[in-house]
């Protein structure tokens, strides 16, 4: 069965009254990547609040230029978002923040229990579930417009450390999520309410409740052998550790900021 556009515009109206972010919606059956065809749509004059939604990508991409494997059976969109207020070029993971913080909850508000794995990963089950993948142009050292693509496992096979959402519904005693409609209209309205957070409410109130649903909080990491845990993470999309180093006199735990891409934290049950 298709994916029906009319059941996702039910859904969208069912679940929102179109008060910081109206959709305009566009479904491929296959496209290179949701992103790079949203780019495109953009140039030729869309606006923000453009949906790009399709059935397979054949060159999807994730972050930092690896390959997102896109079989027939996940969720595959790209959103374009402009902004009136200033974000400077160097925070631009507070939007990665937004959308992955604004998905988990409206997922979690559903009865999925999902978490947030830094900087960009949703997890459910201590597996990955879905990803995140931001991409901006840049004005003067500001954010002047972002594309935000999402893949979300909906039946699509998925490696080892995968999961997709109708296995683990299948071991639930109930089905928070009927159809790939209803999970598009959800993960939307996440990347919605997340993007409303960030700019009525502020980053310091985003990254809070970011880190609510971090299951990577408390972990145990090493830095070049030294051990540390990791306390939180920075506007900038840092993560933020404390180092332990032992000195002759005193234990010294001082804090560092680790970059995306720097590090990789795996994957791990949570109770989240």
């Amino acid at each position: 069965m298709g994916f029906n556009l009319q059941n996702l515009e039910t859904a969208l109206k069912a679940g929102q009254k179109y008060t910081y972010l109206p959709f305009s919606l566009h479904f491929f059956e296959s496209v290179s990547s949701t992103n790079q065809t949203l780019w495109n749509l953009l140039n030729q004059g869309a606006i923000s609040g453009t949906v790009v939604i399709a059935t397979v990508q054949s060159a999807g991409r994730g972050q930092w230029g690896r390959e997102w494997i896109s079989p027939v059976g996940g969720l595959y969109l790209s959103v374009a978002i402009s902004f009136d207020h200033k974000i400077e070029a160097t925070e631009s993971y507070q939007l990665t923040f937004a959308t992955a913080w604004g998905i988990a909850s409206q997922l979690r508000q559903r009865g999925v229990d999902v978490g947030i794995k830094w900087p960009n990963d949703l997890v459910l089950n201590g597996r990955k579930l879905g990803g995140i993948l931001t991409e901006t142009k840049v004005n003067k050292g500001q954010i002047t417009q972002a594309v935000i693509g999402v893949g979300i496992n909906w039946t699509n096979p998925v490696p080892e450390t995968g999961i997709n959402l109708e296995s683990w519904q299948a071991l639930q005693d109930f089905r928070p999520i009927s159809c790939l409609e209803m999970l598009t209209s959800i993960v939307l309205l996440g990347i919605e309410s997340g993007m409303e957070c960030l700019a009525k409410e502020g980053v310091s109130i985003l990254l809070s409740r970011y880190l609510d649903l971090l299951i990577n909080m408390g972990d145990r990491v090493y830095i070049n052998n030294i051990s540390g845990t990791v306390v939180g993470v920075t506007p900038q999309g840092n993560l933020r550790v404390d180092l332990e180093t032992e000195d002759t006199k005193q234990l010294i735990t001082p804090e560092i900021y680790i970059e995306p891409g720097t590090i990789s934290l795996g994957y791990h049950k949570s109770s989240v």
